[in-house]
């Protein structure tokens, strides 16, 4: 079940902690152009809009981008990657997956949030070794010293 535009058009409105427009620009890239005239830049048209896109295929690209940051220690974009994954679940109705994404800890990037997106929407997870250990709230290594567990 995906979100129908007035219920994504609600969510945007309703979102409280976006202060950089990561959520919000995966739920606005969902909508038509009637739907997403309010939020886009004056002036824009339909001719220029580049919306709709299929949600399904936009996650699970975004994921391999998100596993990447994970991995190179990234944080601000590890935390996007977060914030944009639970939207995507959330535009693909999958609140399961939400509710999965907000029970797993933050620590190490993300990664077992992220790996809880990948896991719930039963796409595969990287078979890595120190992605599993992050995944499971461990560093990357014993010792690392690009952030892991500080």
């Amino acid at each position: 079940m995906s979100r129908s535009q007035d219920e994504i058009v609600a969510r945007i409105n309703a979102i409280e902690d976006d202060m950089f427009g990561f959520r919000s620009d995966v739920l606005v890239s969902a909508l038509d152009f009637a739907h997403a005239a309010p939020f886009l830049k004056d002036g824009t048209t339909e001719a220029e809009w580049d919306g709709e896109h299929d949600a399904a295929f936009a996650a699970h690209e975004y994921l391999t981008f998100a596993v990447g940051k994970i991995l190179d220690h990234r944080g601000i974009s590890a935390s996007r990657s977060v914030d944009k994954l639970g939207e995507y679940a959330w535009l693909l109705g999958r609140d399961d997956v939400v509710a999965a994404m907000d029970a797993a800890d933050y620590p190490q990037y993300g990664a077992p949030k992220v790996r809880a997106f990948a896991v719930g929407m039963d796409w595969s997870w990287p078979d890595d070794p120190d992605l599993a250990r992050m995944a499971a709230g461990e560093p990357c290594e014993p010792g690392c010293v690009e952030g892991c567990g500080q």
